[in-house]
């Protein structure tokens, strides 16, 4: 090893330069460490947006990382620039933020003029005189060329040419793998881009495999030995790490004359007057003192006012809103109104909010109306500026079918066949089973990422210019910026990020207390009636327990009170499934099992939930009083669950919890059940602060539900798209639960769903392909007593007719058809045609109502499209009679399939909820059943199934063993269905 060269890699490429690079960032460092390379720069195109997965890999490895970029200026020179220090590193975000805001997203523009006043080190990626003396001119003493030999048939000729005065040169390699064997897929990748065959991108194409990391003695007998060691020299001077990185919060919200702690503490003490009263409880007052010294003590307090600052300004606009997660523990964001949870109720551990071991910022989530939170996003925007204040980003991956569908139109498969094998795959996690190149390089592709988008809400907010933290650039919509990091990337950083987010119920919430004329402090707690309904799962349309999954788990948990919703709504989620905490809960619940705990610190952690941890930060404190940890340690601990299963790292934990807790006293059986339950946290386990603001919620919409179920449906129509259900089975159940529900007309509706004498009047919202602004406009110009009064276009006229709104003026829908085609916009000086005599049309048949209710509407008011079909179905059971069949017993049923599920809590094993005349049967399908008939249980709309009954209490599902597909009988009906989301 002594006689091979030192080298820096200083110009690669990630698959960060999205559809060039055909390597992760993780797999070049990983590589260039194994080669023993002294460093390696990444320098994705105009981007840093691979950067911290990088630098994470970097660290884990030991390698040196230069962070820099690769720009194609406007007359087509192309550099590599490279960070010497944090000034360096500024100046070059800046740089790409101006490139990327003047694009559109996904491109950039830059001139010479812009890279001029760049500090960094430059690599020049062009071989011409003109530009070799362009670089020397302004940049002395830090601009080289860059050497790139691949095998080329002129590589020694180029070299000659090269070596005369001017430029220093360096080797460099112009990587876009970690390893010869992705060419493939890196040819793949430019087809993609160019849009495409492979076979027909010609010299597109890389000529050789050498834009790999290659071995140093491959290098050694490619360069001479001065060129290598000038790329190690040139890496020595890059000193810059992303760990120098400091955040700086804003400053302008704290008033002349107080600091951030003296008004964050005057903001809390009045908070808990405004929520107590004079008589704050000593147990809240003891915790706010605590958390406001440890907010002081890690300088905190401007996070907290910052988040602050966009709640006060959404209820100043009545935006409905509310802090959730971890915010929830903290009776700080409680006196601030950022939360709803009564500290004083939960029993929390504030070491899941702020830990000083961590030193990184909390994290609160604040969820608003989702169809007004774009007015709280503009409002950031104005109060810090678009310099100082852009939304996280989200890196959108490769998944199954897209990898299947670029990767065959790429590789030449025809577009049937690649149609074909990629609708085969329905679910995101299937395996790709590599029997061909096109399968291998799909596998590969899978997890790659394919382009930015935005985060749904995290803002980042800075106290200076954020481009010289971290790239800024255009998102797809209007109005909006991203910087180039997710979330993931920012809290490895422990950069803040505040979650600005949107929440369809809150919208639903708000819209149906307006109706009734309340607001939600009116809304009485433990009404015994409200929590009747939740036990008899009777929860369509209620927010977090109207999934399959928490409708067969309430009749059996009975929730009763509000504590009794936080773990309903914690339980049914894959980590306490997984841990194998469900059962032992229940029957603990049900007084079928004694609840023992090892120790009396074990009773404190656990009582609250009958000796089962269900909550992570139960398994939290587990790890604190049993097992010694440091509150510290059982955050790491914390954040380790939440990532085993996709990289491991649970493995120190383990020792560290049962060694612990056997110096503590407690049994091996205790430790190892307890370590069990931790790796099932790794499936998804849900923090109880996060389920206490989920479950006010949970109440107040079953509340609405109960009581005001007219306007409850209107509220949730009217907040579209949203929740777990389609419109069609909102206003089912509100029908069967005695709501009036009055069709779709111009003379009658507004744009909105609304209450009219205590009927529910759908909206004109509701009718498919007509303009919001026409459908606001028609309420204020009406009585109409004819279709030409209308004044809209034949468009717009016939998505009226369509929909059986004409009928107050026109009739059936054929005769709204034809007033619609004679009727439309005239010229100012046109007179009024005489209408002409509507001829003598047939009514559409029942049938054919149903569809075209369906086609406009996604609805309809007649009778069940079963309903018509029964004499058909002879032999399938309705769903109300299932009730009365017993446990094990064989049936045929038969519904249109409204909700296709597939959860993570168990394997393979998907739900289907059919809908008949009579209400909604409950199917399962395990996982043999799917793949042998998988285009039935896929492709039906009207599904047949023979099974068997299983029973639980109250809770009835029909264990599917046979599927038939029964779409022929509805002939064009299409009924929506909810998939997979």
């Amino acid at each position: 090893m002594a006689c091979l060269p030192d080298y820096a890699e200083l110009h690669c490429l990630s698959n960060f330069s999205f559809l060039r690079g055909a390597s992760h960032p993780e797999e070049l460092v990983e590589r260039a460490h194994a080669l023993g390379y002294a460093a390696l720069a990444l320098t994705d195109e105009c981007s840093l947006a691979g950067a911290v997965r990088a630098h994470l890999a970097a660290k884990r490895c030991g390698l040196k990382l230069i962070f820099g970029t690769e720009v194609t200026l406007q007359d087509g020179l192309k550099l590599a620039l490279l960070a010497t220090d944090r000034k360096s590193y500024g100046s070059i975000c800046s740089l790409i933020t101006v490139g990327r805001r003047r694009g559109k997203k996904g491109a950039y523009f830059l001139k010479r003029a812009d890279v001029e006043g760049v500090q960094a080190l430059v690599l020049l990626l062009s071989e011409k005189e003109e530009d070799a003396r362009w670089a020397a001119r302004h940049f002395p003493g830090r601009a080289w060329i860059a050497v790139e030999l691949h095998c080329g048939p002129d590589d020694r000729a180029r070299l000659d040419s090269l070596a005369q005065p001017g430029l220093p040169l360096v080797a460099a390699g112009d990587v876009h793998m970690h390893l010869r064997s992705r060419k493939p897929l890196q040819d793949v990748l430019t087809a993609i881009r160019m849009g495409k065959p492979v076979a027909q991108c010609g010299q597109a194409l890389q000529p050789n495999a050498e834009r790999h990391l290659r071995l140093r003695m491959r290098l050694a007998q490619l360069y001479p030995p001065a060129l290598l060691a000038e790329s190690a020299r040139i890496a020595a001077r890059c000193a810059f790490s992303l760990e120098e990185l400091r955040y700086e919060y804003p400053e302008e919200l704290v008033p002349p004359g107080e600091t951030p702690t003296t008004w964050l503490r005057k903001l809390t003490r009045d908070g808990l007057q405004w929520r107590f009263g004079r008589e704050i409880p000593e147990k809240v007052r003891d915790l706010a003192e605590r958390e406001l010294g440890l907010i002081a003590e890690l300088r905190y307090e401007p996070f907290f006012l910052t988040v602050h600052d966009v709640v006060r300004f959404a209820r100043e606009q009545d935006i409905l809103c509310q802090g959730r997660g971890s915010a929830a523990n903290s009776v700080v964001c409680y006196a601030l109104g950022i939360t709803e949870v009564d500290p004083a109720r939960m029993s929390m551990l504030f070491e899941r909010f702020v830990s000083k071991e961590r030193d990184e910022p909390p994290d609160i989530d604040v969820d608003f109306e989702h169809q007004r939170r774009e007015e709280v996003i503009q409002y950031v925007y104005r109060k810090y500026g678009r310099e100082r204040a852009a939304l996280a980003a989200t890196v959108i991956c490769y998944r199954t079918k897209s990898a299947l569908r670029d990767a065959g139109k790429a590789l030449g498969v025809p577009a049937e066949e690649v149609d074909r094998v990629a609708k085969s795959f329905a679910f995101q996690d299937d395996k790709i089973s590599c029997s061909n190149q096109w399968m291998e390089i799909a596998a590969i592709l899978q997890g790659f990422p394919r382009h930015l988008s935005q985060h749904v809400g995290g803002f980042v907010i800075s106290r200076g210019p954020l481009a010289e933290l971290v790239p800024v650039e255009n998102a797809a919509m209007p109005e909006r910026t991203v910087i180039q990091w997710d979330k993931d990337d920012l809290e490895a950083l422990g950069l803040l990020k505040v979650d600005v987010l949107a929440l369809g119920m809150l919208s639903a919430i708000q819209r149906c207390l307006k109706m009734i004329k309340k607001e939600m402090h009116d809304i009485p707690p433990d009404d015994p009636a409200v929590y009747g309904m939740i036990q008899k799962a009777d929860t369509i349309g209620v927010f977090q327990i109207e999934s399959r999954a928490q409708m067969s788990m309430l009749p059996r948990l009975k929730p009763a009170n509000y504590y009794d919703l936080v773990i309903e709504v914690a339980i049914v989620r894959p980590g306490p499934i997984q841990g194998g905490m469900v059962h032992p809960y229940l029957r603990r619940r049900r007084g079928e099992e004694p609840v023992t705990y090892p120790s009396e610190a074990v009773r404190k952690v656990l009582e609250r939930t009958l000796g089962v941890p269900i909550f992570q930060e139960q398994v939290m404190q587990l790890a604190m009083v049993a097992a010694g940890f440091t509150p510290g340690e059982a955050d790491r601990l914390r954040r380790s669950m939440a990532a085993w299963k996709k990289k491991g790292g649970l493995e120190p934990f383990e020792e560290r919890l049962k060694s612990g807790m056997a110096r503590n006293g407690y049994s091996a059986e205790f430790a190892e059940a307890i370590y069990r339950q931790i790796l099932g946290f790794g499936e998804y386990g849900f923090p109880e602060s996060h389920s206490a603001s989920f479950a006010l919620l949970v109440y107040v919409s079953s509340w609405l539900k109960h009581h005001h179920p007219a306007a409850f449906c209107a509220a949730l129509l009217n907040s579209q798209p949203m929740g777990f259900y389609a419109p069609a089975q909102l206003v089912q159940d509100a029908r069967r639960h005695g709501v009036a529900v009055l069709p779709a007309d111009v003379n009658a509706s507004d744009w909105d769903c609304a209450l009219e004498n205590g009927a529910l009047r759908l909206g004109l919202r509701m009718i498919g392909g007509l303009s919001e602004a026409s459908g606001k406009r028609i309420p204020s110009l009406r009585p109409f007593r004819s279709v030409a009064e209308l004044d809209l276009n034949r468009k717009e006229l016939r998505c009226l007719a369509a929909a059986g709104a004409l009928r107050s003026i026109a009739g059936h829908r054929r005769l709204a058809y034809w007033a619609a085609a004679g009727a439309g916009p005239r010229a100012p000086l046109d007179a009024a045609p005489a209408e002409p005599p509507a001829p003598a049309l047939r009514a559409p048949r029942e049938g054919e109502e149903i569809v075209a209710d369906y086609a406009s509407l996604g609805l309809t008011l007649g009778r069940h499209p079963l309903a018509l079909l029964r004499e058909r179905l002879n032999g399938f059971l309705r769903a109300k009679e299932l009730k009365n069949e017993p446990h094990g017993s064989t049936v045929q049923v038969a519904g249109l399939v409204t909700c296709r599920q597939r959860p993570d809590t168990a394997s393979g094993v998907i739900f289907v909820t059919l809908e008949d005349e009579t209400g909604c049967i409950n199917v399962v399908v395990w996982s043999a059943l799917a793949e042998r008939q998988r285009r039935e249980l896929l492709g039906s709309r009207l599904l047949g199934v023979r099974g068997t009954i299983e029973r639980d209490g109250d809770v009835v599902h029909v264990i599917a063993r046979r599927l038939s597909d029964h779409s022929a009988l509805i002939g064009p009906l299409l009924a929506p269905a909810r998939n997979f989301h």
